[in-house]
């Protein structure tokens, strides 16, 4: 995605200038996980990550509404893992990660599909038992299988607790009944696009991170949680979704809390979105949002 010439001032940094190549240990860390081989539906989020990297560029490092600058926060960009998909691919994204938690206050991973929720997740954590993960989706992403739809289900089988996860934005029609009961056997807990309606999100935040953030905490981004309208570069996202802003209110209180070590921005399809790229866009903010949070820790 190659942006027009855009205008220099050097009184108006841009933040596609906030995150080096080099370096070692950061506040945050991004790194790109092009997953798409295993999708259910056809995608090019491969190309991701490069596209969120170039949007950064129409957009400044200051948050007026928290008065937070990213300049002054350490930050990196730790590139992307090669062909992250497959059993082989899952190892390198382990590799990839092994030191993060070591090195980094908050890793941000952009996708990429869905199945990279569990392969960050697994090279983060080897052992899942006191890892608290919770999603923002429009799906439970319980099926059986290996792709994009089961990533919740194989961190469950790799010892990951039902009750150490909170499922947000679930929404109507984009679930079947069998996988809901299996949500329901396992101890998620689930929040509907529904229930949210009615519900202030930091209050639904802090209820998720209670239940969660026993230990450690990621949290996935899946941005078809977002309404079609919103996120039309997500191949399954539904009408009736959450706003941009309510995603990006998400991010911010991640980012802001200590427990949480990492997130995902997941299931973008650059090649489908909108010609205002509005869906990649929103991507490149949930990037800052998260920064910015993590600048109020």
């Amino acid at each position: 995605m190659a942006l027009p010439k855009i205008h220099h001032d050097p009184k108006w940094a841009r933040a596609n200038t906030l995150f080096p190549t080099s370096g070692n240990g950061a506040d945050v860390a991004l790194l790109g996980v092009p997953a798409c081989e295993t999708a259910l539906s056809p995608t090019s989020a491969h190309l991701t990550p490069d596209a969120i990297r170039t949007a950064l560029a129409r957009y400044s490092t200051y948050s007026s509404s928290h008065d937070v600058d990213l300049r002054d926060l350490d930050l990196l960009d730790l590139g992307d893992v090669d062909s992250p998909d497959g059993d082989e691919g899952e190892f390198r994204v382990a590799s990839a990660v092994s030191k993060v938690r070591s090195n980094h206050k908050l890793l941000i991973a952009m996708g990429g599909d869905n199945s990279i929720t569990f392969s960050v997740a697994r090279g983060l954590w080897p052992a899942l038992s006191d890892v608290g993960l919770i999603t923002l989706d429009a799906h439970l992403d319980l099926r059986d299988g290996y792709s994009n739809g089961s990533p919740v289900w194989r961190l469950i089988q790799a010892g990951m607790l039902g009750r150490n996860i909170v499922q947000i934005g679930i929404s109507d029609f984009a679930n079947s009944r069998e996988y809901f009961a299996r949500a329901k056997d396992s101890g998620i807990h689930v929040v509907t696009r529904d229930v949210l309606r009615k519900r202030p999100i930091a209050d639904v935040m802090a209820e998720a991170l209670n239940i969660a953030g026993g230990g450690e905490v990621y949290v996935d981004l899946d941005v078809d949680v977002c309404d079609r309208a919103v996120a039309p570069a997500c191949p399954a996202s539904v009408p009736g979704g959450i706003t941009a802003d309510e995603l990006r209110q998400f991010a911010f209180l991640a980012g802001a809390d200590a427990r949480v070590r990492a997130l995902d921005i997941t299931e973008i399809d650059p090649l489908n979105d909108a010609p205002d790229e509005r869906t990649i866009r929103l991507g490149a903010l949930l990037v800052l949002e998260a920064a910015s949070g993590v600048a109020l820790r």
